[in-house]
């Protein structure tokens, strides 16, 4: 009796196992006419989905959800963009249960910020850049990640994965 139990929990655990995650199914890229939906949500110092996909060159209209009880953001892009918004928001003592900190940086940085608030939805039509560090196979990635103060260094920041339109 006791080896059946053993054996039927060891069943249950190995069917609770996560496993590898699923592929990506096949994106159709949108455009400025139909832009491709896609969701980004922001909680506890993370971003789900783990990785970002996008086509170069596409529309998305990106909703990002704060699922979380902090102030969030997204920032979109290489590592130029996330060493610029660290740097402004580093001035920043700590995040606080208000507004986002009230920050600015160089206008030729680039890149994309949403800022959202606990609860909310903030919705963006962008067009994904097409060439440079946004392309496939370029030399520096991009990610996304939030600057809020300590939420960079708590590890909210996910990869953006570049992928071919179908």
């Amino acid at each position: 009796m006791a080896a059946l139990l053993v054996l039927v929990v060891a069943v249950w655990f190995a069917a609770c196992e996560a496993g590898p995650p699923p592929a990506t199914p096949p994106i159709v890229p949108g455009d400025a006419a139909s832009p491709r939906e896609v969701n980004l949500i922001a909680k506890d110092y993370t971003f789900v989905p783990a990785t970002l996909d996008l086509v170069p060159g596409e529309t998305v209209l990106l909703h990002v959800i704060d699922g979380g009880l902090d102030i969030h953001e997204a920032i979109i892009g290489d590592a130029s963009v996330q060493e610029a918004w660290e740097l402004a928001e580093s001035v920043v003592d700590e995040a606080g249960p208000g507004p986002a900190p009230i920050v600015n940086v160089p206008f030729d940085v680039g890149g994309l910020r949403i800022v959202v608030r606990s609860g909310e939805r903030v919705d963006v039509v962008w067009t994904v850049p097409a060439v440079g560090a946004g392309a496939a196979g370029a030399a520096e990635p991009f990610v996304v990640g939030c600057h809020i103060p300590g939420h960079w260094e708590r590890g909210m920041q996910i990869p953006v994965r570049w992928v071919d339109g179908s």
